[in-house]
């Protein structure tokens, strides 16, 4: 019974973890004026580096909390 527990955690924090993701890159885009998506189809190489440099910090900030203890 523990490992199924488990399993069904890690499905969780897996299925929390996306939706961090997509809600950050939503707000990003949002936020910023540039269409990056349509600036990396047009094959601009640095929105394309800003775009995985704003996932690498989504990311840190979702492992970060996942791996931060609970506090009881």
């Amino acid at each position: 019974m523990p490992l199924l527990i488990r399993v069904l955690e890690s499905i969780g924090w897996t299925f929390l973890s996306v939706v961090l993701f997509y809600v950050g890159l939503r707000l990003y885009d949002i936020l910023d004026p540039i269409d990056h998506r349509a600036e990396i189809r047009k094959g601009n190489l640095a929105s394309g580096i800003l775009q995985a440099a704003i996932v690498i910090a989504l990311a840190a900030i979702v492992i970060a909390v996942i791996l931060t203890p609970d506090i009881s």
